[in-house]
């Protein structure tokens, strides 16, 4: 399927905020859960049942949410196809802080772990897993680690605007030519930070916090000790997804669009040797960052078709 937006969306920024300040997507209201975790936390969950033995398991991005426009998007055409559908937010993401210190990262498979061993447990033949931007590396990282170990039941999955390098993701998003999308970044991450400060007022300090400009000056003074990490770079490595590629055993699309804004060059591997034999690399010449915006009568966008096209292939 080759993407073609209109000519007056061929451009990456515009792509990447027009669905956030103009797309609505009309849901169903779904039926919250909250899913205890193994260290006294919790993670928030929307159920979407319809009565299938398929269930689709939806990840988010960056500061975001189960409820945001291409979560939604997605969620109504795996839905029309037949699917149940499990959206889950991160901790501390979704409205809810969450209880512990930690909050969320690029690596933290284990909770993602947690989500499908629940979804898995409800009686479902059939799981399939999609993620967006944050929330693509941390499934194609999750099946990476699971590799030959990975359960039969889950029969491929679909990965859009990968950053799949963080290193080099964070060093695009420190150019003065991203400072939009740094910004708003960081002033979400802040308000967070500042209610821990006042739950663990040991453990996180947010002096000085408005003088950070990037992610490497935050992952270093909180990501990377809250969750185990040497070092920013530490973290960068080890929950970069792009090394895992390659152990990835079930069929798998990563989609992610060259005019993208916040991704490196070593996002877009071509060769066998990092793909692995299972996962496919497309990249559309337009699409912007979980973009791929489409007019249409029935309100899809591209990115939603080209999902549900993988999966009928996969039969």
């Amino acid at each position: 399927m080759y993407y073609r937006p209109p000519p007056w969306l061929r451009n990456g920024h515009l792509q990447s905020v027009w669905p956030t300040l103009f797309r609505k997507v009309e849901m169903v209201a779904p039926e919250s859960e909250v899913l205890p975790t193994d260290d006294d936390d919790e993670l928030h969950l929307d159920w979407y049942r319809q009565g299938s033995n398929r269930l689709a398991i939806v990840s988010h991005g960056l500061e975001g949410h189960s409820r945001r426009s291409y979560v939604l998007g997605l969620t109504r055409a795996l839905l029309s196809d037949g699917w149940d559908v499990l959206a889950w937010n991160y901790r501390s993401c979704g409205g809810v802080m969450n209880l512990q210190p930690r909050f969320y990262h690029s690596g933290a498979t284990e909770d993602l772990e947690r989500v499908v061993e629940h979804g898995l447990g409800k009686g479902y033949e059939t799981l399939f897993l999609s993620g967006f931007s944050m929330g693509g590396n941390l499934t194609l990282l999750y099946l990476g680690q699971q590799g030959e170990h990975t359960d039969s039941r889950i029969c491929g999955a679909v990965a859009y605007s990968v950053p799949c390098d963080l290193a080099g993701c964070a060093e695009v998003l420190a150019r003065p030519s991203r400072k939009i999308y740094m910004q708003r970044f960081l002033n979400d991450l802040h308000g967070k930070m500042k209610e821990k400060s006042r739950k663990f007022p040991d453990l996180i300090d947010v002096t000085g916090f408005e003088e950070m400009r990037n992610f490497r000056e935050f992952d270093d003074r909180y990501t990377a000790p809250l969750h185990g990490f040497e070092s920013a770079e530490d973290y960068w490595a080890r929950c970069s997804s792009l090394g895992r590629l390659k152990d990835v055993r079930v069929p798998t699309l990563m989609l992610n669009a060259e005019d993208d804004p916040f991704l490196s060059e070593r996002c877009f591997p071509e060769s066998r040797a990092e793909l692995g034999a299972h996962v496919t690399m497309e990249a559309p010449r337009w699409g912007g960052h979980v973009g791929f915006v489409e007019h249409a009568r029935d309100g899809y966008y591209w990115s939603e078709r080209r999902a549900i096209a993988f999966l009928q292939d996969l039969g």
